[in-house]
């Protein structure tokens, strides 16, 4: 078992491949039993904060496409449009378990400028102290490439910062860090606990899902943010939602980087 006793504060983060189905559209079903998970770690006296991604997806299932348009501009009006809706039906679950979300979209100039993190800090410290669950995602619809954080595994490990969280889990749609490709390499071994982020930097690969804006990269490079700042990471499979409460219980899934 892995010691998560002095566990207080969780960010919590979810892909676009662990919540949206091959066509692009939301999961509707996972989605609910996420959301289920996260109200049973605010009652057990957690405090979350959840990223997501996902406003894509679900502008695509507004727009009833059949899949991800390439064109930048039609992506950005989709996330426009999937955000809203997106909001809409994470309010309704959260609604159902008795809890109140508020939404956040940020972008790079949220923590690099010190007087907006400072009053983004502010602001969480209040929702939490509320019992309101901050709702993070990158705006999206409007950010441009010098005010961008580019993936939410990096935008998760910076929003850890905003509530000087101690643990950070990241969903995915594999069990953990694997000593090669899985998709590629059926003999590759999972990697249970990570004492050096620079030990299986070489694991990562470049090439990440068709959904997602990156693979194992990405989520290694968010580990390294987390570590480096104190805080623990685990990269689990999301889907079996259930896989939170058993990570935070410190059963022995997905792949545990150790804080420094």
């Amino acid at each position: 078992m892995r010691d998560f006793g002095d566990v207080k504060k969780i960010v919590i983060k979810v892909g676009s491949s662990s919540i949206t189905l091959p066509n692009g559209k939301i999961n509707k079903s996972k989605v609910k039993h996420i959301i289920k998970e996260i109200a049973a770690l605010m009652d057990k006296g957690y405090k979350v904060l959840f990223v997501t991604s996902g406003a894509v997806g679900a502008g695509i299932g507004k727009f009833n496409l059949d899949k991800k348009p390439k064109e930048l501009s039609m992506r950005r009006a989709l996330a426009a449009v999937g955000q809203v809706e997106l909001m809409r039906f994470y309010e309704s679950l959260f609604y159902a378990h008795d809890k109140t979300m508020a939404q956040l979209l940020l972008t790079k100039i949220d923590f690099v400028d010190e007087e907006r993190f400072n009053n983004l800090k502010d602001l969480c410290e209040i929702l939490m102290r509320e019992n309101v669950i901050p709702v993070i995602n990158e705006n999206d619809a409007v950010v441009i490439n010098e005010i961008k954080v580019g993936d939410n595994d990096t935008l998760s490990a910076l929003s850890c910062k905003i509530i000087d969280a101690d643990l950070l889990i990241i969903l995915s749609d594999i069990d953990g860090l694997y000593d090669s490709n899985p998709k590629q390499n059926s003999n590759c071994k999972l990697i249970s606990t990570v004492n050096s982020i620079s030990d299986v930097e070489a694991c990562a690969g470049a090439a990440g899902s068709e959904l997602g804006t990156g693979g194992m990269l990405t989520k290694i490079q968010a580990a390294k943010i987390a570590t480096e700042d104190g805080r623990h990471m685990l990269i689990i499979n999301g889907d079996d939602p259930s896989n939170i409460s058993k990570a935070v219980e410190g059963q022995e899934i997905g792949t545990w980087f150790r804080s420094n």
